[in-house]
């Protein structure tokens, strides 16, 4: 998690660090839904490469954002989803959502 002397002084720009990038705020998304393991988050995200969601995900993990569950199987099987935390992120991307909506409606 981000220290408190760590963060801008901007609020936009704390969310920004800890969410700004294009493929943290699409496996937020599909988080939101439901929790969901690593092969499933790469499927639903085209372009992503192993390594980009690897760090993503700790990335999130480290601030608190997401939690990783692991299974004892065989072979291991892991499930990302989001913390209490994380969960509050929901009107932020409802949001973004319906702007992007909105946008889209629009002839330019």
């Amino acid at each position: 998690m981000l220290k408190k002397d760590d963060m801008p002084d901007c609020p936009v720009a704390t969310t920004v660090n800890l969410i700004g990038s294009k493929w943290k705020l699409l496996i937020l998304r599909n988080l939101l839904s439901r929790p969901c393991r690593f092969n499933e988050l790469k499927r639903n995200m085209p372009g992503i490469s192993h390594k980009v969601l690897t760090e993503s995900l700790r990335s999130m993990e480290n601030d608190g954002i997401v939690k990783r569950k692991i299974y004892e199987t065989k072979p291991k099987s892991v499930e990302y989803s989001l913390t209490e935390l994380g969960l509050t992120l929901k009107p932020v991307l409802l949001e973004m959502e319906k702007w992007g909506n909105f946008y889209k409606s629009k002839s330019i």
